[in-house]
This record gives C-alpha cells, sequence and structure tokens, in this order.
C-alpha cells in the first residue's frame, strides 16, 4: 500500500446570515487573514468556502495553526461557526496542474537508447515521482 500525505485542511470559518439585497451568506475564515467568500445559499456558501481557502493556502509553506476554542468569539444571532475542510492534494491537482520546464542530466547510453524506443520522458519523470511521493 502506498503512503499517503494527509491533506485533509480543516479551518473554523464564521457564517453570517445577510439579508441586504437579498439573503446570502458571508464567510470570514477565522484563522486565514483576509480569506472571505459568500454564496447565495449555505450550501454555495460552503462550496465558496472549500475553494476560498484552497486558493488561499494553495501558495503557503506552513499553515496556521486553527483555533479550536470559541469561547472568546462573540457571535452575532445571525452568525454560526462552521469547520470548513479541503483535500488541498486534491485541490492543486485540480487548479495547479500548470506544466513546468525541469533540465536533467542522464547518461548518453539511455538517452540514446530512451530515443530510440521512443520513450516520453516527461510522463516517465512524473510517473515515476508520483510513484516515489505515493500519489495515485
Amino acid at each position: 500500500m502506498k503512503n499517503k500525505s494527509l491533506s485533509l485542511t480543516i479551518y473554523p470559518a464564521i457564517f453570517t446570515k445577510k439579508n441586504d439585497d437579498g439573503e446570502y451568506y458571508m464567510v470570514d475564515f477565522i484563522d486565514l487573514k483576509n480569506c472571505s467568500t459568500y454564496g447565495k445559499t449555505l450550501q454555495e456558501a460552503f462550496y465558496m468556502a472549500q475553494d476560498a481557502m484552497g486558493l488561499f493556502l494553495d501558495t503557503e509553506t506552513s499553515y496556521p495553526t486553527p483555533t479550536t476554542d470559541f469561547s472568546k468569539i462573540k457571535l452575532e444571532p445571525n452568525q454560526f461557526i462552521s469547520f470548513v475542510n479541503i483535500d488541498m492534494d486534491e485541490y492543486r491537482k485540480k487548479f495547479n496542474n500548470k506544466s513546468i520546464k525541469k533540465t536533467l542530466t542522464i547518461p548518453v547510453w539511455l538517452n540514446q537508447l530512451s530515443e530510440k524506443n521512443n520513450i516520453n520522458f516527461s510522463q516517465v519523470l512524473q510517473e515515476a515521482l508520483k510513484e516515489k511521493l505515493g500519489i495515485e
């Protein structure tokens, strides 16, 4: 069995039901500064929250520690706190699949044999890296 990295990320967010100019839900993450979004329905707000969190965390090198003690957070009657989760590995596969050029060095004899057999170097490298990292 391949090793899988634990990429499920969970953060609490404050959901606020708004009624100005129609009903919608604002979502503000407690631990992700300036990470917020909204949705017309509660279901859409959760979906948009996952997307906003993925976009926010995609460029981060380390993640903040999620708040678990909500005793000091004062909520309005139209607010509630819920955890939002996202699988960052899946998010990156779906949205961050841009290719980049890498330079590598292999022995001449291996290069000649590979070219003679029409081996796609990029494909082999991707497959080898995924196997090495335990990514399916």
